[in-house]
């Protein structure tokens, strides 16, 4: 029996038989997928891209940063557009405007260009997004099949990152850096083509848009991510430094307010009252730091220490993708027996502990021996945990407020990974730095004429002076990355309280009303 509170919503949406659904979940997936690759996708790339547009160092990383910061930042608006407007329609309104994007990042002939694209990029995909999952919400019923469904959303979100390198090393090395948006396009348009034949409109609910609210959230956590992307790069004494963070603070203060106050919020207070959600937002936001920090930094790793080329570096993030699904599938299975708690405390503990392994890396490193076992472990874990965090969040929500919850989780993992990785990057930046002053003694007692003069026009160390500062750097980010993974096991197992409703709900059961 469906939850009391979908019932109406999924009788307007549901496709018809096993097959229908089966189609509808790949148009979902398929949106899902595309728009969480391509956060990773152009990483490999990012060294051509700097090549042919002429950004500098510090520049590159805002290729990056404007499409996770619109991304995170608006994704509570897109899911309050999907609740107001039909969740079709929006759908099919962001996977177009991601396509556009996709084709104007492709054709840029310069750095503004391709950043307004990105931009543009992020605010598709935080309109598709959250309500490709109020989708599922709203098609599937309450129990197994729904079950079933979270498990392949969960992977292909999970999973999407290494996906997205692998794809990234194929196009850049075989086509051109502008194939990483290109690809897009097709994908795209056959998910919009295919969307009204699989996927019904769901009941379209009054309400009003929260735009200040949107406003002020999507600013206060730009304000905090380049914060500390400044820190990374100027000091945490710089003037910018300690202006973005009090616009930070001060725009979220607002933020908080304007919430607390309105009649139709963009981020409803009331979801975070229950324990059990508030438990999964926060746990996403840790482990979306750790996982996104996990992909940078050995992505870095693999090509400058190791010399891995981009299809090998691509190839080498592949079996993170099978274990993910792998751990998101077993998870999926064994929940209605065992509930969500026993995967969320493991999955983090897992996680947690192949990020800890990581932090072992040096120069002397090979990926067989050092790099694939603490992934593999690593990914397990997160597949344990983005169907368990799934689940829990958005189960016994009624169907007006599916698609606030689901965007204020994919919030969640955005937030959570830019602000994590410029909390990583400054604790791999303030590594870089101390390494450096070390290795620069040993660099002049062996170093060319011609190197002293590269070194003394660039101020950059050569190899294997350069990699030794390098891995320094990214050992102290993953130790940073395992306490996140550890915060959220602690998270996992002193807040989250399984009811029997909530395993009853997993099992296809009536279950309690939201909240109870």
């Amino acid at each position: 029996m469906a939850h009391p509170y979908a019932t109406s919503a999924q009788t307007a949406t549901a496709p018809k038989g096993s097959r229908g659904n089966g189609a509808a979940l790949a148009v979902i997936a398929s949106c899902q997928l595309m728009v969480v690759l391509d956060i990773t996708i152009v990483n490999i790339a990012l060294p051509h891209i700097q090549r042919s547009l002429a950004f500098s160092t510090t520049s590159l990383s805002w290729v990056l940063n404007a499409y996770t910061l619109t991304f995170g930042g608006l994704l509570l608006l897109g899911g309050r557009m999907g609740d107001i407007l039909g969740r079709r329609r929006v759908f099919m309104f962001g996977v177009l405007l991601f396509v556009f994007a996709s084709l104007l990042g492709g054709l840029a002939q310069s750095a503004p260009e391709l950043l307004a694209a990105r931009s543009i990029q992020g605010i598709g995909g935080a309109i598709a997004s959250p309500t490709s999952l109020a989708l599922i919400t709203t098609t599937f019923a309450e129990g197994p099949v729904r079950n079933r469904a979270f498990g392949v959303f969960a992977a292909v979100s999970a999973g999407g990152g290494a996906i997205g390198l692998l794809a990234g090393g194929i196009l850049v090395e075989w086509l051109d850096w502008r194939w990483v948006f290109f690809v897009n396009v097709p994908i795209g348009v056959l998910i919009a083509l295919a969307t009204p034949r699989y996927i019904r409109e769901s009941e379209r609910h009054p309400g009003h848009f929260d735009l200040l609210g949107a406003f002020t959230s999507t600013l206060g956590i730009g304000s905090l991510v380049y914060g500390f992307i400044r820190a990374a790069q100027d000091g945490w004494r710089d003037t910018v430094t300690i202006g973005a963070f009090a616009a930070a603070v001060v725009l979220l203060f607002v933020f908080i307010s304007i919430e607390r106050n309105s009649r139709q919020p963009i981020t409803p207070l009331a979801m975070f009252a229950d324990r059990n959600r508030a438990g999964s937002y926060g746990m996403m936001l840790c482990l979306s730091a750790a996982i996104f920090g996990m992909f940078f930094f050995l992505t870095l790793f693999v090509q400058e220490v190791l010399g891995f080329s981009p299809l090998r570096a691509g190839l080498a993030f592949l079996p993170i993708s099978v274990v993910i699904a792998v751990g998101a599938g077993f998870a999926s299975q064994l929940l209605p027996r065992y509930g969500p708690k026993p995967f969320m405390v493991g999955g983090a503990l897992l996680a947690a502990g192949g990020l800890a392994w990581l932090t072992r890396t040096d120069v002397h490193s090979t990926y067989a021996g050092s790099i694939l076992g603490p992934m593999l472990v690593f990914g397990v874990g997160m597949g344990m945990q983005f169907v368990s965090l799934t689940l829990m969040a958005v189960s016994g929500v009624a169907a007006h407020e599916s698609g606030a919850a689901s965007g204020l989780l994919n919030a969640m993992q955005q937030v959570g990974g830019s602000l994590g990785l410029s909390i990583l990057v400054t604790t791999f930046g303030t590594a870089n730095r101390n390494e450096a002053k070390n290795q620069v003694p040993a660099f002049l007692a062996h170093a060319t004429p011609v190197q002293r003069a590269n070194f003394d026009r660039t101020h950059v160390l050569p190899p294997p002076w350069s990699h030794q500062v390098l891995t320094t750097g990214v050992s102290a980010a993953f130790v940073v990355a395992a306490v996140f993974a550890v915060l959220a096991a602690v998270i996992a197992l002193f807040v989250i309280q399984v009811r029997a409703s909530d395993l009853e709900r997993l099992r296809g059961g009536a279950g309690l009303t939201p909240g109870g």
